[in-house]
This record gives C-alpha cells, structure tokens and sequence, in this order.
C-alpha cells in the first residue's frame, strides 16, 4: 500500500537534538538561544547558527553527534518498514556529515540535509542551505533552510509513485508541509500545532507498524 517512508531525524529518529548537544558541549547555549528567539526566517537562524562551529572538527563533531541516543524502537520499526520493500529516507534542517552518518548506521536509503562546509577537516562557519530557491512552506508561511514537502515531490517523482504512496514521521514546523502533503502522516511527540496536519498522533514508533497492518487488514 505505501512505498515511502520519510522521517524527521532530530526528536523523531533521535531522541534528541543534534544542535542542542552540541551547544551544551561546546558551550554556546546562550548564542544559541539567542538566535533562535530572533524574528528571523528558520534559514537565517540556520545560516547564524552554522557560524557557532566555526573552528570544530569534522570527527569531534561526529563523536558528538554519536553520543545521541536513538528514539526507541527505531531499528525495529525500520527493520519492519524494510520487509514491506519501502523506500526509506530522512529529511532534516541539520547537518549532510550527521545525517549521512545515521544514514549508514540504519541502512537508510536517502537522506536531503543542509551542507556544513568543511575545509581540511574544520568547519568554516559557511552553510549551505537545501532550499537553494528558498521555497516558502505552504503550511507555516516561513521559510526553512530545507523544504520537507519538497523532498516529498522529489521522492515521488523519483520512484513514480503519488503523494498517497508516502508516509511521514515528524514532531516539529519544519515537518508540517511534508505530514500534510504524504499519503499518512505521523507526528510523534509533537506540539498542537504540528498534530493538526498530521492524520495520526503517536508517542511509540511501533505505532507506525500497527497502524499499516491494520490498512492493510482493512480496519
């Protein structure tokens, strides 16, 4: 019945937040917040925040980002999603290095990120945004440094498949164009007002699995 899964990483894949982590190891928690409590657009606060690594390594930022622990249940469900032949694939707002580094860990077929830059091994402070045409989400009417409902037409495009094809797991803004554009889509542990585009609301990913066999059972 459906051919794509397409996750969130941070708070949905991850039980955590990559950027927040690495602020608190790093200590620029107070920049941080700083710029996220701006009336900037999300690509502009992605671009300043990207400026805070300047200076970090590739492999500590790595090392960082591996201490995250992984929201439970998510090898199985993943696992599960892979017996029905799904295409599965993350779209984040973070970092290509971090999420192409999940991508190995889960055997995860895409992934579409921002780019760090990275010269010689060390962070430049530069970002280079995935919403190169700076797309304005057609739900919040912001624009973010990556547009999931984007990656949902690419990803149909790509393996001929329509909108009703794709499931979507997500928890925040940046998620509600690709939860309202998929075929189903889940908001785990989200806010209000990211459960409203979502068709379920679930706190256990093992709810995405019972939720297609009851489809496919017909209930």
């Amino acid at each position: 019945m459906y051919r794509i899964a397409l996750f969130d990483m941070d708070g949905t894949l991850l039980d955590g937040r990559t950027i927040f982590h690495f602020a608190e190891k790093k200590g620029f928690q107070r920049q941080l917040h700083d710029i996220l409590n701006t009336n900037d657009q999300p690509y502009q606060k992605s671009l300043k925040i990207a400026r805070l690594l300047k200076g970090s390594s590739k492999n500590e930022l790595l090392n960082l980002f591996r201490e995250l622990p992984l929201r439970q249940h998510v090898i199985e469900v993943l696992s599960e999603l892979r017996k029905r032949d799904m295409i599965i694939a993350i779209a984040t707002d973070s970092y290509d290095i971090i999420a192409q580094d999940l991508q190995k860990k889960l055997n995860v077929d895409h992934v579409y990120a921002n780019t760090l830059v990275i010269h010689e091994g060390i962070v430049t402070g530069d970002l280079l945004i995935h919403n190169k045409g700076k797309v304005i989400d057609e739900v919040t009417h912001k624009i973010y440094s990556i547009s999931k409902s984007c990656i949902v037409d690419v990803l149909a495009e790509k393996y001929a498949v329509s909108f009703e094809d794709i499931i979507a797991v997500g928890d925040g803004l940046v998620d509600c164009g690709m939860l309202q554009k998929a075929g189903l889509g889940f908001a785990i542990h989200a806010p209000e007002e990211v459960k409203k585009y979502a068709d379920v609301s679930i706190d256990d990913l093992r709810t995405i699995i019972t939720h297609l066999e009851e489809k496919e059972h017909g209930y």
